[in-house]
Formats: structure tokens, C-alpha cells, sequence
């Protein structure tokens, strides 16, 4: 058994595809498939099921492909440690961050972060939070930027900064010309949220539950794009992350934003990784570049009336 076998059935599991598993392995079909077919003999077991139109792990094959996943990432940070024993601030950095974050807080942290390091290489990864932290947890991301609550023991979590919330809703709704609101006048509000999988639904409905408000039926949108424009176009009200309503993203005239009085509701995002990850050191520099956001940023805007 070796390394590049492992790397082959991994592979084969993410693809479920000998073509596309060869493709991404930058070997031919016929060398992948007789290498996965040594390993099994090697084994004894069978780790593919072969059908004409489909593969298939057995689950068997599930289970060694999982602990192979472990043993690659083992054996990566190996070699990575040996790297930053001789450049600390050299090498690469897989980060996965969550949609309704990704684009709104990058623009603001990555100038920053290239100037502090600039022989890092950072990959960035967009994903919902349920595939970052499975993603992790197999080795495949070094670390990731999600909002809290996290229940995993094996993750270290370095908190970076509360993100409140603002209320969105159309031009010529009654709340628009408020200079602020109480979180006790959503009560009996229905709101426009995000579909399932999007920890900003669950957030949003934290707060629905806090204010006495619930979900609009009938609506799950795709993206926090698409709430803005369904907000624009006059369907209903939603929370937006104040990331979210500051430049560069540009203001939309058909909608009013108005801010919470007192402390805001929130979401709170940090920085986790492995606890067992040869990066520590590092990752503790990278996240407190993060942490450096400028304050004025998440600071919910001027009501525009």
C-alpha cells in the first residue's frame, strides 16, 4: 500500500467516476483503475462497485477512503511543517468561509493580509458552513471562517469580531424612516429568509424567535443577493450582516436600511481549525489580521430617508 493508491481511491470517491477521477489525478483511466485493483487485492476486500454507468464505494471502500483522507493530510502537514520551519510566513493556506460572509468581508481583510504575508499562498474556498467543517475535519481545508455557534471539540476557535444586523426593507415601507428600531417591533413581522443549509437562515431565525417574528411562507431564496432583490422589488422585509450593506457593494435607492437601537442582534464569526494542526502558530498570526478589521465597518449605516 502506498500514498498515491490512497490519493487514487480518494479520488474515485470525490468523483465517483474513473474518467474524472484519472482526470484530477493526472494519470490515464487504465492506470488508475489497475491501481485501484492492486489495492483491493492488496487488501482483500472489494472497495469499488462497478456498474456500467456508475461507481460505487462499497462501504468498506467508504471507510478506507475516509481514513485515507486522514493518512493524506497527515502526511501533507509533514510535509508543511518542514516548510514553515524554514518560512514561517511561506507556504499555503486552504480557507474555507461561508457564502453570506466570503464576498462582503474579503475585500476588506485580503490587502491586509498580503501586505503582512506576502509569500503566503492563500486558497480560498466558498462553502456552505456543513461542508466546510466536513472538510476539516478530513484534512481537505487548513482552516475556516464560520459564525458561532461551532459543537466540536475538536476544533480550536479564535473569535474575530460580532457582525450586527440591519433591517432591510423597501423604500416607501412605513418602517423606512426610522433612525433606528427596537427588536421588539418585529413581533408578529414575517420575514424573507434564506433556504435551508444557509447558517444565515438559522441566525435570522434566532432573531425571529427573540422578536416574536417567524418566516414569510412561500419564499426560500438562494442567496443573499437574491433577498436584496426580493426586498427591493417591494415582496417583503429581511435581516442582512452589516458586511453585507458597505462599499464596495453600492447602495440600492429602492431600499431603506434601519439599524437596531441599543445593542444590535449579531453573529458572531471566528477563525477554527484543527486542534491538532501543525499550523497553529500561524493560523493564530492569520487570524488576527482578520481580527484588524477597521470598527467602522461593522457599524450599521446612516438610515438614507
Amino acid at each position: 500500500m502506498n500514498l498515491r493508491d490512497l490519493k487514487y481511491l480518494v479520488a474515485l470517491a470525490d468523483h465517483k467516476h474513473f474518467g474524472r477521477a484519472a482526470a484530477a489525478s493526472f494519470v490515464s483511466q487504465p492506470t488508475l483503475s489497475t491501481q485501484i485493483r492492486k489495492l483491493e487485492d492488496e487488501l482483500g476486500v472489494a472497495l469499488v462497485e462497478r456498474a456500467p454507468r456508475r461507481v460505487m464505494l462499497t462501504p468498506v471502500g467508504v471507510d478506507i477512503a475516509q481514513r485515507a483522507r486522514k493518512v493524506i493530510a497527515e502526511v501533507e502537514q509533514m510535509g508543511e511543517i518542514a516548510r514553515r520551519s524554514q518560512d514561517p510566513e511561506a507556504g499555503t493556506v486552504k480557507l474555507g468561509l461561508f457564502p453570506t460572509l466570503a464576498p462582503y468581508l474579503l475585500p476588506h481583510v485580503l490587502p491586509a493580509v498580503r501586505g503582512r504575508f506576502p509569500r503566503l499562498e492563500l486558497l480560498l474556498v466558498e462553502e456552505k458552513t456543513d461542508r466546510i467543517l466536513e472538510r476539516l475535519r478530513e484534512g481537505r481545508l487548513d482552516a475556516g471562517v464560520l459564525a458561532l455557534p461551532l459543537h466540536d471539540d475538536q476544533l480550536h476557535v479564535e473569535p474575530l469580531f460580532d457582525e450586527p444586523f440591519v433591517l432591510a426593507v423597501p423604500r416607501d415601507h412605513p418602517m423606512a424612516g426610522q433612525d433606528g428600531l427596537r427588536l421588539q417591533e418585529l413581533d408578529d413581522r414575517h420575514l424573507l429568509l434564506l433556504e435551508e443549509g444557509h447558517c444565515l437562515r438559522d441566525q435570522a431565525l434566532e432573531v425571529c424567535r427573540m422578536a416574536g417574528a417567524d418566516e414569510r411562507d412561500g419564499f426560500r431564496a438562494t442567496s443573499l443577493e437574491t433577498l436584496r432583490q426580493m426586498v427591493a422589488a417591494g415582496v417583503g422585509i429581511t435581516l442582512l450582516p452589516v458586511l453585507a450593506v458597505q462599499p464596495p457593494v453600492p447602495p440600492s435607492p429602492d431600499i431603506a436600511l434601519v439599524p437596531f437601537r441599543e445593542r444590535a442582534p449579531h453573529r458572531r464569526i471566528a477563525m477554527v481549525w484543527r486542534r491538532s494542526s501543525a499550523m497553529d502558530g500561524f493560523l493564530r498570526q492569520l487570524a488576527a489580521e482578520f481580527r484588524k478589521l477597521p470598527a467602522e465597518l461593522l457599524e450599521p449605516p446612516r438610515p438614507i430617508l
